[in-house]
């Protein structure tokens, strides 16, 4: 009996050891939130994030007047972000996602080919984001799967009936951020996206407004799960986590409800994340394509060559 506890012991502390400094990282994306906004809003999850690390200010849309110039539009940003690339190589111009070039891989990708044993998750308000952006299962997407993937909700009428309010659409980010913390904390996969949508949708709907501003309020909330859920790992484990919150474009000027175009409030948006150890170039307003080769330089994965080369970003971290 004393010898299988003595080998339990051993088993568990040697368990423990291979876990303590691993590298991990989750990025959320928040739908549709101008930088002059979360700058105007009470975001304390968000703050004590920056606090932990920095907040900075930052931009979508390519490079302005440019070939790389790209549509302020979720769909094009999301891609912005995972593949480091922008709209002139991943070609993605629109929400429907026509015809996108997977040559240009997504760091799922790149992750899974430095290492196929680390795991990957996605938890998405928009399931598109797997099946078309990521093009999950598809050849030419490399044939990727995510080891967990909790999305498709908005396609579930009974569960979540659809109306005008749009209040499904945050019941599902409240579904979806409850499982990313339940996930993160139990299982701990080495790179997670989280994505979600009602932030945009009241923008959408009632532009700058009171809705809009309780609507990044409730958002900061649903961080706050996640953010918890990884202090949790890093306390527990000894693992060490990286988290990037961004968004996908800004809002018209006029009245906050559309986006698409190049103005700057467009263009204009913001990167939070906990690392300390931060190049000069993060506070110069950093593009959201250097976010994918700055957690790949903290998970210390490299890109194929000919992948690294056509990047778009550059890491913003020492």
């Amino acid at each position: 009996m004393l010898q299988l506890r003595n080998l339990l012991f051993t088993l568990c502390f040697a368990i423990s050891l291979s876990l303590t400094g691993q590298k991990k990282a989750v990025f959320i994306l928040l739908d549709g939130i101008p930088a002059d906004v979360i700058e105007k809003v009470e975001t304390p999850v968000l703050d004590e994030i920056a606090q932990t690390g920095a907040y900075t200010r930052s931009y979508q849309g390519g490079e302005l007047g440019e070939e790389s110039e790209t549509p302020t539009i979720s769909a094009p940003g999301c891609m912005n972000l995972i593949t480091g690339t922008w709209g002139n190589k991943h070609n993605v111009w629109g929400n429907s996602v026509k015809d996108p070039n997977y040559d240009y891989w997504n760091i799922f990708r790149i992750v899974k080919n430095a290492d196929p044993n680390k795991k990957i998750a996605i938890f998405s308000t928009w399931e598109d984001n797997r099946t078309k952006l990521i093009g999950e299962g598809l050849p030419e997407a490399g044939n990727l799967q995510f080891d967990y993937a909790f999305d498709g909700f908005e396609n579930d009428h009974e569960t979540f009936p659809h109306d005008d309010t749009r209040k499904f659409i945050f019941d599902i980010d409240e579904h979806v951020s409850r499982e990313a913390s339940r996930y993160i904390k139990e299982e701990g996969p080495d790179v997670s996206w989280v994505y979600l949508e009602f932030t945009d949708d009241m923008g959408h709907k009632y532009g700058d407004s009171p809705q809009m501003f309780d609507a990044v309020e409730k958002a900061d909330i649903q961080v706050g799960r996640i953010w918890s859920a990884v202090k949790d790992r890093m306390d527990t484990f000894g693992e060490d986590w990286m988290i990037v919150i961004t968004t996908d474009h800004g809002r018209k000027p006029e009245d906050g409800k559309g986006h698409g175009g190049q103005s700057e409030r467009e263009r204009t948006t913001w990167i939070v994340t906990n690392r300390k150890d931060l190049k000069p170039s993060f506070h110069e307003n950093p593009p959201v394509v250097d976010i994918l080769p700055s957690i790949l330089d903290h998970l210390e994965i490299s890109a194929p060559p000919e992948i690294e080369a056509n990047l778009d970003g550059k890491s913003f971290i020492k």
